[in-house]
């Protein structure tokens, strides 16, 4: 399959759900002009030219197990929406100080440091009221508890046991030595959680049954780690023309990353495999499952 055509119809399947969930407001669509300021940030983030990889696996994930229409968009879309605004605080002075997101000035460089701390807050609230959402779910013949399920899982892997715990491992790891299990920690925490419920929601949402789901739930978490593998890869070897920030951040701010412990090839080999491994989780599929094992090589491919 094409996987570059795949990724591209469903990214402008995401993009115009989410330009649906946040629309461009009008002076007189609101009684308080302040919400335009918080509308204008949460847009200019979200429309950023990301890659919408975790709601694609999301769908991907769902059609495989059977599911069929666009009623995993309101949750698909929650899902980049948590991850926006990940992206958002990582950028700012007391996180990572990043000047550039996507060749783009970050958000607290256009909006101010208040404005997009608080378009962070909004983006990750709006993302627990959309799933909840039953005026949106109709595509779907939801009961309240698996909503709830879904709902709650996606919690965990947005805070201290998933994306925030692993974000506080990698701050507090700058600097030092740590061995690989630490490494490997914050990496399956900071970036992997998402991408693992990403795709055990679109499982969930679709018809599989529990020896599939738990075998979708490996391929998650394999691809999840893979996946920051190569990020750590391009952040030394990548162009900045593609990834559209600094080349080197990491090792100017002294991060943990397979690189710097393992050095290039070995971090190399090691995604690869994590990718292999990924695939042959999917050997119960039949040509369902090709975009999930097309997005898991091209996840080590890419150079953005």
């Amino acid at each position: 399959m094409d996987i570059k055509k795949y990724l591209r119809e469903k990214k402008e399947i995401v993009d115009s759900a989410l330009d649906e969930y946040f629309p461009n407001l009008s002076p007189s669509a609101t009684e308080v002009g302040f919400q335009m300021t918080l509308n204008e940030a949460i847009r200019y983030c979200l429309f950023n030219g990301g890659k919408r990889i975790r709601p694609i696996l999301s769908m991907a994930s769902f059609e495989a197990s059977g599911g069929k229409g666009n009623g995993i968009l309101p949750f698909a879309c929650a899902i980049e929406m948590i991850h926006t605004y990940s992206l958002i605080h990582d950028d700012l002075p007391a996180m990572d100080n990043d000047d550039l997101r996507r060749g783009k000035p970050t958000c607290h460089k256009v909006f101010g440091e208040a404005v997009a701390i608080l378009a962070g807050d909004a983006l990750l609230t709006e993302a627990f009221q959309l799933m909840t959402n039953q005026t949106i779910q109709s595509d779907l013949a939801l009961d309240k508890r698996l909503v709830l399920i879904i709902v709650n899982e996606v919690a965990q892997a947005a805070g201290i046991s998933g994306m925030v715990g692993g974000q506080v491992g990698d701050i507090e790891s700058e600097g030092k030595e740590i061995d690989l299990p630490t490494l490997q920690y914050i990496h399956t925490h900071k970036t992997g959680a998402l991408i693992r419920v990403s795709i055990r929601v679109g499982a969930k949402l679709g018809s599989t049954d529990e020896e599939l789901f738990e075998a979708l739930t490996r391929y998650g978490e394999k691809i999840g780690l893979a996946f920051q593998i190569a990020d750590d890869v391009l952040n030394v070897e990548g162009k900045i023309a593609s990834l559209g920030k600094k080349i080197g951040s990491d090792l100017s701010k002294k991060k943990a990353t397979y690189p710097s412990l393992l050095g290039i090839e070995e971090s190399k080999r090691r995604a690869k495999e994590l990718v292999e491994l990924a695939i042959s989780e999917l050997r119960g599929l039949g040509s369902e499952a090709d975009p999930l094992r097309e997005i898991a090589r091209f996840m080590i491919v890419r150079d953005y």
